[in-house]
């Protein structure tokens, strides 16, 4: 195991009604004046949005709302919501949504206060040292952004989609999770949700990092749960209990202790992005098709930790066995697991392949770095698959 620094400040409100606590957690991290921000259609159809601006104005809270967040959200929308901030003196941001609108709230109260380009914080060129608070009103278990302080936005002039993390600053000071919220939820974006779940865990326990039993034991139960669960939750959409569990294994996948002293591998998010970024497809579907492509070229080419994955995981006896496994649970809640099955008809690999290292550098992962050649190859098994 090697030597970490696990910080996970964020106050978890969960269970029935927790959003009516809003008022009084923005008010305890000092919220006086925020920045509301949400995608559209469902948390305004639902009335969700106008319940959450109840609460604050009975709070005393003054507030502006900030909509039409995009899924893979772009930096001209972290532009303009900074705009936003700006010209009405926003002292906190508040997410309403899913990943998506929680990580370009966190560039936005990122680069808010900031003189210079928030997009510095993308390309490397200045690291965030302050930030807005943040607070989340959870809508989408999927992303584990609620409990992370990592954040995702593409480029859009240069399709380059790029993740950064700053525990420190961009940890929501509060996530309120009621289960409820997801009730409503399409079995799409369930399904999607999950297997980003899954692919969270797998990026950290995919490692080369000897001795990490403890991480190891968490994920495997947390993947195991998130297995159990999923069916449960199609079947029955209003089901508290299945969408409770599902709820908290987003979190737990993504807030950092499964992959507590593990070197981190987090290559077929990377290779992922580009899917997303040049086709605008589902995050969690895209993931569905790389992964298991991923776990392919793995299992020729370093498969001891795919061994204890698919024993513990999928209570399989080989790699081979635990990959299959894991495409039929996909395909069983609906997700694809090939590029063809996506609906990308005129794939671009050798772009696309170019396009990574573009973003990733020439050589990136750490369970086995991948050049292009390897790259090349995942994407044409994610492509034949």
């Amino acid at each position: 195991m090697n030597n970490f620094e696990f910080y996970s400040p964020t106050d978890f409100v969960f269970g029935r009604n927790a959003e009516i606590q809003v008022g009084k957690l923005a008010k305890r991290f000092g919220g006086s004046k925020l920045l509301v921000t949400y995608g559209g259609g469902h948390v305004l159809r639902s009335g969700l949005l106008a319940h959450i601006e109840d609460v604050l104005r009975s709070s005393g809270l003054d507030y502006v709302l900030y909509g039409g967040i995009q899924p893979n959200p772009t930096d001209e929308s972290v532009y303009e919501g900074i705009h936003v901030a700006r010209a009405n003196n926003i002292d906190m941001v508040l997410a309403v949504g899913g990943g998506s609108v929680i990580d370009a709230s966190k560039a936005i109260a990122a680069g808010a206060p900031y003189d210079g380009d928030f997009w510095d914080f993308y390309s490397g060129k200045k690291v965030v040292d302050f930030a807005l608070p943040i607070g989340v009103v959870l809508t989408i278990p999927a992303a584990g952004s609620e409990g992370s302080g990592n954040t995702v936005v593409t480029q859009v002039s240069t399709k380059k989609k790029v993740s950064i993390r700053t525990p420190y600053w961009l940890r929501p000071k509060f996530a309120v999770m009621n289960p409820e919220l997801t009730f409503s939820l399409p079995a799409y974006q369930t399904a999607a949700g999950a297997t980003d779940m899954m692919a969270h865990i797998m990026e950290r326990y995919f490692t080369n990092t000897p001795h990490t039993e403890v991480a190891d034991a968490v994920g495997e139960g947390v993947m195991r749960t998130i297995i159990e669960v999923t069916p449960r939750v199609l079947e029955a959409p209003e089901d508290y209990d299945a969408r409770a569990a599902l709820m908290w294994c987003g979190t737990l996948a993504h807030n950092g202790i499964c992959g507590t002293g593990n070197e981190e591998d987090w290559a077929s998010h990377g290779m992922e992005h580009e899917l997303s970024a040049f086709y605008g497809v589902t995050h969690g579907a895209g993931l569905a098709v790389v992964f298991p492509a991923w776990l392919t070229y793995m299992a020729e080419h370093n498969p001891h930790k795919l061994v204890k994955w698919a024993k513990n995981v999928w209570g399989a006896e080989t790699p081979a066995e635990g990959i299959s496994r894991f495409k039929a649970w996909l395909h069983s809640i609906g997700m694809p697991t090939s590029i063809r099955e996506l609906g990308i008809k005129d794939f671009d690999l050798e772009t696309i392949n170019e396009h990574v290292h573009v973003t990733k550098g020439e050589i990136f992962g750490a369970y086995l770095p991948l050049d292009r050649e390897r790259t090349r190859e995942i994407y044409k098994i994610a492509l034949e698959s």
